[in-house]
């Protein structure tokens, strides 16, 4: 009787280390370990390596951007870019098709008003390792004068960019030209009003919302072919200073980024989530991301239930030794 209990015992614990991680999905929410990410102040989900999300400084010694493990916490990559000026004020990133990463210098810190500002562009690297990449530098101006703006989306199908302003009673969603061009200078002009004091934003992967945080709030809207209408209050929770947001790569979670050494991403469902999920843009499905923040989905359920019986099997086995012994 010794070998059907053996051989159970070892099928379950097989099974149960098998099983899919869900803190591979990249949807939970945590904490970057990273001591020189003091001031981050975007945030992007990588389509090409799951449960990544890059991040950057919104000032620092260079060009940088970091790859963050959510699973860990830890930087995996630190991407150099070359090609580009010193930056000033970094505020956002984001990932537009064929995983083109832009980032959005910006910002006016101390106040200053930049004639112009920039957008760097450069292909997200298919390794995950410390390397530089040459980025294509875009020069940018408003057509209605200097703004100060923390807030880049690229929609995921057109590829079109738009920046946000950042204003106290409320800014405006400004479009980019169709395609950016690097000899001239590229003029956004206003779309759109945005009712909210915005420090960043995302589209959803389907590229059907906007999503736009505050530090106190935030607004979802339906893109409506590039003329936003507004849906519904976001549930952002309450942070440090919050600075960033991004969906999950499987559009089921928001994930909402404070500045600050040792700061937390925290991750909320993201409204209409199975809409997201279910379209040919998302990259997963409702059922993979887990409900709650906690880490423990589905799968993680499935596995510790697989390992208990797996240990009260070995332990069974191992009493009927015992008594055979006597």
């Amino acid at each position: 009787m010794r070998r059907p209990f053996a051989l159970l015992a070892g099928a379950l614990l097989v099974a149960a280390l098998a099983a899919p991680a869900s803190a591979a999905d990249g949807d939970k929410s945590f904490t970057i370990e990273d001591s020189r990410i003091t001031e981050s102040s975007g945030l992007a989900a990588s389509r090409q390596h799951p449960g990544v999300y890059w991040t950057h400084n919104d000032q620092d010694t260079g060009a940088y951007l970091y790859a963050v493990d959510s699973a860990t916490g830890r930087t995996v990559a630190t991407i150099t870019l070359t090609g580009v000026g010193t930056p000033r004020d970094v505020e956002a990133i984001a990932i537009g098709p064929d995983n083109q990463l832009y980032v959005g210098d910006i910002g006016d810190n101390d106040g200053v008003q930049w004639p112009h500002v920039w957008v760097y562009r450069l292909p997200e690297p298919k390794t995950l390792k410390d390397q530089a990449v040459r980025a294509t530098q875009y020069v940018v101006t408003y057509s209605d004068g200097s703004r100060d703006a923390e807030s880049l989306v690229v929609h995921p199908t057109t590829g079109r960019v738009y920046l946000i302003d950042k204003q106290e009673d409320g800014g405006h969603l400004y479009e980019g030209p169709a395609t950016l061009s690097s000899s001239g200078t590229n003029v956004f002009r206003p779309v759109a009003p945005i009712d909210l004091w915005a420090t960043d934003a995302a589209f959803s992967p389907d590229g059907r919302r906007l999503a736009v945080r505050g530090y106190f709030g935030g607004i979802l809207y339906d893109w409506n072919d590039g003329r936003p209408e507004r849906l519904e209050r976001l549930d952002v929770p309450l942070q440090q200073q919050g600075e960033s947001v991004t969906y999950s790569a499987d559009g089921t979670k928001l994930m909402y980024g404070t500045e600050g050494t040792g700061s937390g991403v925290r991750a909320e469902d993201a409204p209409g989530a199975s809409d997201s999920a279910d379209s040919p843009a998302g990259n997963g499905s409702p059922a993979a991301s887990g409900d709650g923040d906690d880490g423990e989905g589905t799968s993680g359920n499935v596995t510790m239930g697989a390992l208990a019986v797996a240990v009260v099997c070995v332990a069974l086995l191992g009493f009927r030794r015992v008594f055979r012994r006597r």
